[in-house]
């Protein structure tokens, strides 16, 4: 069995996992593996505040001790875990951080995890939920914002996952084996890419060689650099130019001094702000990185079924019954990840990693945020988390791979077919699955192929246990600024938060009392709701100062090699970049708002026009080329004789709105439909209703929430 028994492999080549499955659902006599729960510390959260009914917190931190057996089927598909070191029980061991924040009195409590799979070592669910300020060490009573999540009554879990995330900030950190092979190191060639992001005028020489603030592997030999290779390119399949070995070095640049540096990129003649430098490398010392994945598992397990770990430690979330007795006290599990982490949650659905060794289901919902189209490098040899495509950057990074439908789909190029609930349905064990993406995630990260077919052409067929939904117009997270930083237009202010708490009341009530959420909300190609970016420049109205891109992410099918999809190695360095997949973007209407999906009510009762494109601007390079997160907006002309000198096709404020009375109304009845169809809690609805009310008329613009001068 082995590597090539590997699930994620194993489905895209063959489907031949049937077996596997079957056993794994055998085992039901074994337990989480987390061997050894170690707390370091016990405290009240945001010094005891009282949240509703619901009472104070406590916030427990610690350290999970992973105990994973390479026999146990659950586990096959962990690329290298067979040259992982293994304890004197012949299993390998890991440890990672965790953080609890439950109620003190868990009677009190909903019975409910609402797990956030921490993106590169931060935590995010506090801000997006709660509106807190943002911490890696949530302690105070300003990290629990607004207490939404507490007064729901969840327990809140943290654990490290993914190995590449540098020490600092809080930041949760794991550390994994490194895979030796016979004794002896191993080595690959592996590609790095680096762009740097910086105004003309300001001279960069070094950058690290792993994206993200995260951790890359070793080279072999930083000094005669075997193997190596330094080239630079203006886009993602343009011309490579070879910069000379001695005009480059492995090192830092501090104070005018050349530092050797394994983890860093120094060039003599600094780099171009734009470019794509590509560092070809022979690195050593892989981490078995698939085991993130199967930490994120065992900690839930052990979470939600155990009560002590395998040296009897309690589990703190365990509580007494009438007779004395521990019990698990966690009822449902949901697991809530964005971006990266989004990614991280479908990558473990499509390989089988929400299964324990047990054959459990270790969650019983999964709020998918913001991931495109996109699984992950999480489980290969070198993998690296923290990378994936967009649209300048990392286009042949393994991420936007197929298969992306939630049924059935074949792609007509290489004849293969696939589904990512493939794993799921053999096991006979599906997650409720509630995805979200915003606009921006159909320009720069694929998110239209997870309900088109992959030639864009017609709409796909959706599971009875997914549900699908975009909020258009948004950027990648909320908008918070609108400074134009690095791009071509002021940013975006749409904040989807709202809309995170809705879905995920709405996914408590589907996974516990069987009521049905809000039918999938997403553009749809039968009602001309998507079109090419191409189409949508074409169409687009002619906005002053606005520069239409026509362009969006269309990821390659990617030639890694032929090892890559049998046992995770990559043979081919830099990968081949193949034929294309048809990706497609949100059509507009009259004020060039997008169609289809979630409006909110900043598109439906509009001020500006919001669009989730923004193009680099000429001055940081690459200005053919979007930014990674960066949406647009433009206000509206104020008046009908602005509008005319300025030659705007919006009609203007005041033709809109016959009085701010007029502007009050529609906002409410916006809200109302919102709230009706729940994707809007009735207090986020009084929110958006006393804005209006107390927005200065006539609106003006200003850079700081709410964003609009109030009276």
């Amino acid at each position: 069995m082995g590597r090539k028994t590997n699930i994620f492999l194993s489905t895209i080549k063959n489907y031949g996992i049937l077996l596997i499955m079957l056993l794994l659902i055998g085992l039901q006599t074994a337990t989480a593996e987390v061997k050894e729960i170690r707390i370091k510390s016990r405290e009240p959260f945001a010094d005891g505040m009282i949240f509703g009914s619901v009472g104070s917190y406590e916030k427990i931190t610690g350290r999970f001790l992973y105990s994973v057996d390479p026999s146990n089927p659950a586990n096959k598909q962990i690329v290298d875990l067979e040259f992982a070191p293994k304890n004197s029980e012949g299993k390998v061991e890991f440890i990672g951080d965790f953080i609890i924040i439950r109620p003190a009195d868990p009677n009190k409590g909903n019975h409910r995890i609402l797990y956030d799979v921490n993106n590169r070592g931060n935590l995010l669910m506090l801000g997006l939920y709660n509106n807190a300020r943002s911490s890696n060490n949530p302690s105070k009573p300003f990290h629990a914002g607004n207490g939404f999540l507490m007064k729901l009554g969840y327990t809140l879990v943290w654990s490290a996952w993914n190995w590449d995330v540098t020490a600092g900030n809080d930041r949760m950190q794991i550390e994994l084996p490194i895979a030796v092979k016979n004794g002896k190191e191993i080595t690959q060639k592996i590609a790095a890419e680096i762009v740097v992001n910086f105004p003309p005028g300001r001279n960069v020489y070094s950058q690290p060689l792993a994206w993200g603030g995260s951790r890359c592997y070793p080279p072999v030999d930083m000094k005669n650099k075997p193997d190596a290779v330094l080239t630079y390119r203006d886009e993602p399949r343009g011309e490579r130019t070879v910069i000379p070995a001695d005009e480059w070095e492995f090192a830092d640049y501090v104070e005018n001094q050349v530092a050797p540096d394994p983890a860093r990129l120094f060039i003599k003649n600094g780099f171009k702000s734009g470019k794509i430098y590509e560092l070809v490398y022979r690195a050593k010392n892989p981490v078995v990185v698939g085991l993130g994945l199967a930490a994120i598992r065992d900690s839930l397990s052990f979470l939600h079924f155990e009560t002590k770990d395998k040296a009897g430690n309690p589990n703190p979330l365990a509580v007494q019954d009438t007779n004395g007795n521990y019990k698990p006290d966690i009822e449902k599990v949901y697991i809530f990840g964005m971006s990266q982490s989004g990614r991280a949650i479908n990558h473990m659905i499509f390989e089988g990693f929400f299964v324990d060794e047990a054959g459990r289901m270790v969650f019983d919902g999964a709020r998918i945020h913001v991931a495109g189209g996109g699984k992950g490098g999480f489980n290969h040899r070198f993998a690296q988390t923290t990378h994936h495509p967009s649209h300048l950057e990392g286009n042949y990074m393994p991420a936007d791979f197929f298969p992306f439908n939630y049924a059935s789909q074949k792609d007509p190029i290489t004849g293969k077919t696939g589904d990512v609930l493939a794993v799921a349905k053999k096991l006979g064990k599906i997650p409720y699955i509630m995805i979200t993406n915003n606009a921006l995630e159909y320009w720069t990260r694929s998110a239209s192929l997870i309900h088109t077919d992959v030639e864009g052409k017609k709409d796909a067929e959706v599971h009875e246990k997914v549900r699908i939904y975009m909020v258009n117009g948004a950027p990648h997270g909320s908008g918070y600024s609108r400074d134009r930083g690095m791009y071509e237009h002021p940013g975006t202010t749409l904040n989807t938060s709202p809309v995170l708490r809705a879905l995920l009341v709405a996914m408590d009530e589907w996974v516990s009392k069987g009521i049905e959420p809000p039918e999938s909300e997403y553009p749809r190609i039968e009602n001309n709701e998507l079109l090419t970016a191409a189409e949508h420049k074409n169409k687009f109205l002619k906005i002053p100062g606005m520069r239409h891109p026509g362009r969006n992410l269309k990821p390659p099918r990617v030639n890694y090699g032929e090892r890559f999809w049998a046992e995770g190695i990559f043979d081919i360095v830099p990968p081949e970049m193949g034929e294309p997949f048809q990706t497609l973007v949100p059509n507009f209407d009259k004020n060039g708002n997008g169609v289809g999906g979630i409006r909110l009510p900043e598109l439906t009762v509009p001020l500006a026009t919001y669009q989730a494109f923004n193009p680099r601007s000429k001055e940081f390079g690459a200005p053919e080329y979007l930014g990674r997160f960066a949406a647009s907006c433009w206000v509206f002309p104020l008046t009908k004789e602005e509008r005319i000198k300025t030659d705007d096709p919006r009609l203007s404020i005041e033709e809109r709105y016959s009085s701010k009375e007029d502007y009050i109304n529609q906002v409410n009845k916006a809200v109302d439909q919102l709230v009706k169809k729940r994707l809007m809690l009735p207090e986020d609805g009084d929110v958006y209703k006393r804005n209006a009310k107390l927005m200065a008329w006539p609106p003006e613009p200003i850079q700081k929430y709410p964003f609009w001068k109030r009276n």
